[in-house]
């Protein structure tokens, strides 16, 4: 189970892995004890969500492309696996681009569970007669860098397939947009392959496609990985309707950036998403470009946690930066320091200390002592490894018991890092006072004005 090719992803059939599921079930029950129920439990969930419907496993499509980004006007390698049809409608969607104007929205077609809109016309893929496929699609060559989604329907079934389009060159806007890819597929429990269901698993296939499960065995819409789903197309919505622009890369695109004199071409780096695993070139990477006074924005929390390698098409890893004598609080100004153990309540942020970034709440109506939000899920505080003019703007006091979530900001030099200290900030960013901040966040550290 943990010895992968980087292509092996879409060698197993759905029922192959229906039945793999049921081996599971029993080892981990039987052979591993209670200190695998958990994982048991989520199987067996798994399983009999697959025949709820009373239909075959085999009736769900899972799709994915090769590459988790494009650039303009590639062709796309759409890797199709499962289901009985030969026959789906595909079509592209950039997701978020709706915004918050539903009523607008209804009429045009655009997607519900990325707000998604539509980017070409339908199209009709046929396939062999048995097996699984390959679709060599075409992109865009004028479709504006972001966050983009597949749609397959056949017969009432849907799935989607996820990529990041990054800029035709380097620089093309003033600020450069993270999206956590490798965070995404480390939670994907397709096989049963993800480092939440199982600690033994040592290796990651990042051409896996995503599973219709999440690893706590709730629904998600089938090709979605949960975190975008949940917490990406809200900063998305706000994004789209915002008047800024940026460009967009995938953890991969980070990983090949050579020199930091290349990232210097953006004035902020915007880490919209988890940005849980990232590799030692990426932490070096982006240290450098703080230290050079590039401007850095953490929208979640509980960033640069695990040290991964990335090689090809596999992930691997995994180990806490803290515990190699890099405390991530030393680059984020905060780190993790807890979750809520299963139990996802939200509470607000208390503004404390506005005057350290009168400028991020101008706008906004709140004062010391307001409060705003509603978060939690995972949190960051500061600690002794912090820069030292490490500013702590907004608390959930006592969030778990006597850890607090903070919101900090400090500046090294020409550099300034926020970073928002708990994990669904993002999520928010479209909600009308939330949107205020991230647009003044955005803003200020990228010197770039909004368009109409």
């Amino acid at each position: 189970m943990n010895s992968h090719s980087p292509r092996r992803g879409f060698t197993l059939s759905v029922v192959s892995g229906a039945a793999l599921v049921v081996g599971l079930v029993l080892f981990y029950a039987i052979v591993l004890g209670p200190e695998k129920t958990a994982k048991a439990q989520f199987l067996a969930r798994f399983e009999a969500r697959s025949h709820a419907s009373g239909k075959a496993a085999t009736a769900q499509i899972l799709a994915g492309f090769e590459a988790r980004s494009y650039a303009p006007g590639d062709l796309a390698a759409l890797q199709i696996n499962g289901g009985t049809t030969r026959r789906v409608t595909l079509q592209f969607f950039l997701a978020g681009a709706i915004g918050a104007d539903l009523p607008a929205a209804t009429g045009e077609g655009w997607d519900k569970p990325t707000f998604g809109k539509p980017v070409g016309a339908p199209r009709l893929l046929t396939g062999p007669a048995s097996g699984p496929w390959i679709a060599h699609v075409q992109l865009g060559a004028d479709w504006p860098s972001g966050d983009y989604v597949a749609r397959l329907t056949w017969n009432g079934g849907s799935d989607y397939a996820p990529f990041i389009l990054r800029p035709k060159s380097l620089g093309t806007a003033p600020v450069l947009v993270i999206e956590p890819t490798n965070t995404w597929h480390a939670y994907n429990v397709y096989d049963g392959d993800s480092w939440y269901l199982d600690s033994g698993v040592h290796v990651i296939d990042l051409t896996h496609p995503f599973a219709a499960t999440s690893v706590r065995g709730a629904s998600v819409p089938p090709g979605l990985p949960e975190q975008f789903w949940r917490l990406d197309v809200g900063f998305l919505r706000w994004y789209w309707t915002s008047g800024y622009r940026g460009d967009f890369f995938a953890d991969d695109d980070l990983e090949n950036i050579t020199s930091v004199k290349q990232l210097l071409r953006y004035r902020l780096i915007v880490f919209a998403g988890h940005e849980e695993y990232v590799t030692s070139h990426v932490y070096k990477l982006i240290t450098q470009y703080r230290d050079a006074g590039g401007n850095i924005a953490f929208l979640s929390a509980n960033n640069f946690f695990y040290k991964v390698d990335v090689h090809g098409d596999t992930m691997t890893g995994r180990t806490r930066w803290r515990d190699i004598g890099q405390p991530e609080a030393s680059l984020i100004g905060a780190q993790y320091v807890g979750w809520n153990e299963a139990n996802y309540t939200n509470h607000p942020y208390h503004l404390i200390n506005r005057q350290a970034a009168p400028w991020l709440f101008q706008g906004t109506g709140l004062r010391n002592g307001a409060t705003f939000g509603n978060y939690g899920i995972e949190i960051d505080e500061p600690n002794t490894v912090s820069p030292d003019d490490t500013d702590v703007l907004a608390e959930i006091p006592h969030e778990f018991g006597d850890k607090a979530a903070d919101m900090t900001i400090y500046s090294m030099g020409r550099s300034t890092v926020f970073d928002a200290g708990v994990f669904n900030f993002a999520a928010s960013a479209h909600w009308p006072r939330i949107s205020r901040m991230v647009s003044n966040l955005w803003g200020h550290l990228s010197g770039e004005s909004p368009a109409p």
